[in-house]
């Protein structure tokens, strides 16, 4: 055998921690991949260890008929409602749970007293009534007026807070139903001055408001499997899980409001006139949004106040909440979307300060979101979908309110645009996750917005390639997950416990799901998995654990270290190159195809300019480009630095005459940060060619502090760098380079050079502001 001649060592130093808590301790494996069954709930006859609903799974049945009625004048709203609850579980009932929202706003809402708060040296008499907002709040929350059975025999109630328990008269033996009626009353808030999902926003300039009346009337809390009843108070933060039925709702208003409500509205004839009633029968088979109220009847509309009332009746089947918006002041425009085979009517509502651009997008994105969603999921199931800008986020079944407003000379800068857009997919999506698959939010806040986050990142991504998506690359997770450990907390904290939401269970959930879907199962093997969660869990109420097995299951995949680390764990991704050590046999090589060295793209931009089967939306629809389609970032410069490359394999043992003349590389990794990853190796070639190795998780099965492996290549390498495309939130990317790379500081980054345009990468990783400019009014 011929002898092995050391050509070269050369050493990239770093450092080895191993600062994360060990399962076993002393061990340096068996921690990682030790099984996460002992976090999980036992599987069942209810919830099976494959992640499905088991063969005795049940549910509660809640049907709603509910009369509310606006008091304009005096911003009240009452109603009247009669419940009939269906009790489907194994076990006999003496009483219920009901939500009372509403009673966030009392004053006596322990929200108003569990807030932290602190002096400053300078604060201003408002700082400091701030400090007691209870004193502020008289007269506001739910008021119970009336609470009896079916034959109007009063109720024994109690309430605590936001929860509301009636005893029963008699045992809810399985399988009765319980009949009872409520009637109620509230103050209506403002909304922007208090902090709420639902309320008033008063318009100075035509002294009119724009009601977003949500989480309004009491309603049934979940009772399940596996928790009995769900009594978690609601403070404004964590939203809730609700019981699913049928709702049919009279909404009286001022004869001259416009409503936009979850479900059908059976009535129209009696409502609109007969040019509106007209042109809603157009936009039945339209291909543009048709303005059923145009924007001239509407700014007529604001110039008086009618005095008269008019009741417009809605439906729902098979929800799990209701909610409306009213106003006179409103704009509506609609069309149909073809979603399987189904039509779905897509219609928005806005007032003149969003025309310039929800008349232009907001329809159109609202479609876009059901068929890119109902692609990863389930065929959306509902006869409808709005949009409702009303300054605010939030998402209620077959009901989306969002913000987004033009300036008054009707120009809007590129982020108002683009954040119009993110947040209208954002919470139509939330249509999907939680008010179909119906998870908790309340326990897990992540089950719904980080899950509904990533499908908004891929229908973002679906609509414009380069749309600046906020979150899904992980490479935007970075920044957060380098903070200190005391500052980070595992996805799987409870509810109202999570401080840093948008980071946690908005970004870190959803970058997590990408993460899967790109690097390691690929995208085949996840979007089967995912899809399946999806329809199986379509209307009950899932768990994580349902989720976690449910994607092993179907994808045939061990993810117990993915979700061990990434969501019950804190540790980051600090994967190092220690050394590089370069062996060769004593004749030279043979060369092979050079791959041309490219610029940098995110790897979800890669995959999708390869994947013929996507058609980008602002593609297929050119009315939907703008000055800002063919100007991307003329509002800001962004800077990204990465590269791009071919993956390939190769083997590790080899005969000796086959590889006379090989290069032969041994590469030493450390696991710095805790969460192991499976390796992406960049390569550069004495050539410039490049190529990308990618090596399974299981690498660290048998030490995951540290692993060697020895690659052979035909030519000599000149570099290697860890992770190219930014695939795994890998916070230290300086200790993954050989030879050693200084990295730019954040003020030699704004010192390079501004490139960039549509369909061009960028250099850099910050941002360069440039003078703002303004899309023109149209």
């Amino acid at each position: 055998m011929k002898k092995l001649l050391i050509l070269a060592v050369i050493l990239s130093s770093s450092y080895l921690t191993t600062n994360s808590q060990s399962n076993n301790p002393g061990s340096n494996h068996a921690n990682r991949f030790e099984e996460l069954n002992y976090l999980l709930a036992t599987p069942n006859e209810y919830r099976t260890a494959s992640g499905a609903p088991g063969p005795k799974y049940w549910q509660q049945r809640a049907d709603y008929e509910i009369s509310v009625e606006l008091d304009e004048p005096n911003n009240v709203i009452k109603g009247t409602e009669t419940i009939t609850y269906l009790n489907n579980s194994p076990n006999p009932l003496t009483y219920i749970w009901l939500q009372l929202d509403e009673n966030f706003h009392n004053r006596l809402s322990d929200n108003n007293y569990t807030n932290t708060s602190r002096i400053e040296s300078r604060m201003t008499d408002a700082q400091l009534t701030n400090l007691e907002p209870w004193r502020k709040l008289q007269g506001y929350g739910m008021n119970i007026t009336r609470a009896t059975d079916a034959a109007f025999r009063p109720l024994k109630y109690t309430i605590n807070q936001t929860m509301m328990r009636i005893d029963l008269p008699v045992i809810l033996n399985p399988g009765q139903r319980f009949v009872f009626k409520l009637a109620w009353n509230y103050k209506i808030p403002d909304k922007l001055t208090r902090s709420a999902r639902g309320g008033y926003e008063h318009f100075a300039e035509d002294d009119n408001n724009l009601y977003s009346i949500s989480q309004f009337y009491p309603r049934m809390a979940v009772y399940s499997d596996f928790q009995g009843w769900q009594t978690i108070q609601f403070t404004s933060g964590a939203e809730f899980a609700l019981t699913f039925g049928n709702f049919r709702v009279n909404i009286t208003v001022p004869a001259d409001h416009i409503v936009a409500a979850t479900g059908e509205c059976r009535n129209y004839k009696n409502l609109l006139t007969a040019a509106q009633l007209k042109r809603w029968q157009q936009a039945q088979m339209a291909k543009e949004p048709v303005e059923v109220v145009t924007l001239a009847e509407a700014l007529q509309a604001s110039k008086t106040k009618s005095t008269a009332k008019k009741t417009w009746v809605y439906e729902a089947e098979n929800v799990r909440d209701f909610a409306f918006n009213t106003s006179r002041r409103l704009v509506w425009d609609a069309m149909a979307a073809n979603i399987d085979g189904r039509k779905v009517m897509c219609m928005s509502y806005y007032g003149k300060e969003a025309y310039p651009l929800y008349r232009k997008y907001s329809t159109k994105v609202v479609g876009h979101t059901l068929r890119v969603y109902s692609k990863h999921t389930f065929p959306y199931p509902y006869p409808v979908a709005i949009s409702v800008e009303a300054a605010i986020g939030m998402e209620y079944p077959m009901l989306a309110m969002n913000f987004g407003r033009a300036e008054k000379d009707g120009t809007y800068t590129e982020a108002t645009k683009n954040g119009m857009i993110g947040v209208i997919i954002h919470e139509v999506g939330h249509n999907f996750f939680p008010m179909i698959v119906n998870s908790d939010e309340r326990q897990y806040w992540w089950m719904d917005e980080g899950l509904n986050s990533f499908l908004q990142f891929l229908t973002e991504q679906e609509f414009d390639i380069n749309f600046p998506s906020g979150r899904g690359p992980a490479y935007k997770m970075v920044e957060y997950m380098r903070l200190p450990k005391d500052k980070l907390e595992p996805i799987m904290t409870k509810g109202d416990a999570v401080a840093s939401v948008g980071s946690n269970a908005y970004g870190k959930a959803s970058t997590g799901l990408n993460i899967l879907r790109e690097t390691i199962l690929g995208r085949e093997a996840f979007d089967h998995a995912f899809k399946e969660y999806a329809r199986r869990w379509a209307f009950k109420h899932p768990t994580p654990a349902d989720l976690f097995r449910t994607m092993e299951d179907a994808s045939g995949t061990d993810l117990d270290w993915f979700w061990r680390g990434w969501f019950f764990g804190t540790d980051p991704v600090d994967i190092s190159l220690d050394s590089v050590r370069w062996f060769k046999l004593d004749k030279s090589g043979v060369a092979v195809t050079k791959l041309p060295a490219t610029g940098f793209d995110p790897i979800h931009i890669i995959k999708n300019r390869r994947d013929t089967s996507i058609k980008f939306y602002t593609d297929t629809d050119t009315t939907l480009r703008d000055y800002y389609y063919y100007n991307p970032q003329a509002d800001s410069i962004y800077n990204v630095q990465s590269r791009n490359s071919k993956a390939s394999e190769t083997a590790d043992t080899v005969n000796e005459q086959k590889w006379i003349n090989k290069n032969f590389y041994q590469l030493t990794f450390s696991n710095n940060g805790g969460m192991i990853m499976p390796l992406i190796i960049e390569w550069t070639y004495i050539d410039g060619s490049k190529e990308v190795e990618r090596i399974p998780v299981r690498i660290w099965m048998q030490n995951e502090q540290q692993a060697t492996k020895v690659f052979i290549k035909d030519k000599q390498v000149t570099s290697i760098s860890l992770d190219p495309y930014k695939e795994t939130a890998d916070i230290n990317e300086s200790n993954g380079m050989w030879p050693v790379k200084e990295m730019p500081g954040r003020f030699q980054l704004f010192n390079q050079p501004p490139v960039g345009g549509r369909g061009q990468s960028s250099g850099g990783n910050s941002i360069q502001r440039t003078l703002q400019q303004k899309k023109p009014a149209q």
